[in-house]
């Protein structure tokens, strides 16, 4: 395909929040490109929500929803570009989709209509559209930007840089983003693998190796953060939503604590045991509310008798075992890296970035989107929700 050497607009990554600035850039008559180096565009799409791309959250609140050494950043941009707003463009293209639950919205088919449906957009909106292409060398000039894809120069009046994270390098991620925010004099707060699984150590996989594929409704807390969903055992260590939700907070050398009974209280279980002397035993009353493996492994290092009958046994030594399932503390040694995270935590320090426009503070007509920027949703929608978001505030004024 022949590259024309001048575009007011070129958007580097074709992902969500590429295509939605493209989109808008492209409706206000920009003469717009939109590139991206990997075979496919909009792969992320493609492989999200199990094929069936979660591509919003209805309960999306910029102040409660997102992760940021700037919190406030993100809520001009989600305020301006709703999930209502997301979910109107599918209704104008006949998508069916459904509320999962806690407000997780999927397509009621698959991803690729998503993806389809932005290319339509966008190609509506006259955006020219390129894969495999490499950019490169970029420069600052009179008119704009001078750069080269695939080894060909091209100009452009306003570059926008929509390439994410580090996350999923096998789907193309890299640190380009971060690359062109430093030559450009901007910092970049530390990067780390966010909504991830937790990977523990030799002898904790070894010992929970027969709970792999056990999974309980828990309340999972770290650094005074706390989720309430299903916490999944594996043999590398834990995943499920809970997890993935605190791993966006956790640091290495912190402990994670763990209530794997948090709509019960244990302790009340025992005494109204006690009081009715039932001939139960400890463990028989704690597989009333577990998974058998779960209590055989979780107290096996308890000196408790979960042998004994509960009225047998004193309070004591009843509390001992009631706090371990409620705060069970575990320390995972690392995560799955972001060969598995959904998201990068961290990013293009936002400070230096126009919540309004999301353009450079140091650089006129250069704009940072979506992932590669200090901004990280929680599980369930609302990643893509900020995408959207901000590929549209961009695409208004870019």
């Amino acid at each position: 395909m022949t590259i024309d050497q001048t575009y007011d607009v070129i958007i580097i990554g074709g992902g969500a929040a590429g295509f939605m600035c493209a989109i808008e850039a492209g409706k206000r008559g920009r003469k717009t490109l939109l590139v991206d180096h990997a075979p496919k565009m909009a792969e992320k799409i493609r492989i999200s929500g199990g094929g069936r791309c979660n591509f919003t959250n209805i309960n999306a609140d910029p102040r409660k929803h997102y992760l940021s050494q700037n919190p406030h950043f993100c809520i001009s941009a989600l305020k301006r570009y709703t999930p209502w707003d997301f979910i109107d463009l599918l209704v104008r293209y006949d998508i069916p989709y459904h509320e999962k639950k806690l407000g997780q919205m999927f397509c009621d088919k698959k991803s690729t209509d998503i993806i389809h449906m932005l290319i339509d957009e966008a190609k509506a909106a006259n955006v020219k559209l390129m894969t495999d292409t490499k950019a490169d060398n970029i420069n600052p000039a009179s008119d704009g930007f001078r750069l080269t894809l695939n080894d060909m120069p091209v100009t452009c009046q306003s570059l926008v840089i929509a390439t994410g994270g580090k996350s999923i390098p096998k789907m193309g991620a890299t640190g380009f983003a971060y690359k062109v925010a430093a030559q450009f004099g901007h910092g970049i707060v530390q990067t780390e693998p966010g909504l991830v699984p937790f990977m523990a150590d030799q002898e904790t996989r070894d010992r929970h190796k027969t709970l792999s594929g056990v999974a309980v409704d828990a309340v999972v807390r770290c650094n005074k953060t706390s989720f309430e969903e299903a916490v999944l055992f594996t043999h590398r260590g834990l995943s499920g939503p809970a997890i993935l939700q605190i791993s966006s907070y956790w640091h290495e050398g912190d402990s994670v604590t763990i209530n794997l009974l948090p709509k019960y209280d244990l302790m009340d279980a025992f005494k109204s045991a006690k009081n009715a002397n039932s001939a139960k035993t400890v463990a028989g009353i704690l597989k009333d509310y577990l998974p058998n493996k779960l209590v055989d492994d979780l107290v096996h290092d308890i000196s408790v008798n979960l042998g004994a009958k509960v009225v047998d046994s004193s309070d004591k030594n009843l509390q001992q075992v009631a706090n371990r399932i409620h705060q069970w503390q575990t320390k995972p040694v690392t995560t799955e890296g972001y060969r598995t995270a959904e998201v990068t935590v961290g990013g293009v320090d936002t400070a230096e970035i126009s919540s309004k426009t999301f353009e450079s503070n140091h650089q006129k007509g250069l704009y940072f989107i979506g992932e590669c920027l200090d901004v990280t949703g929680h599980l369930g929608g609302f990643n893509f929700q900020w995408a959207w978001a901000s590929g549209h505030a961009c695409g208004q004024v870019c």
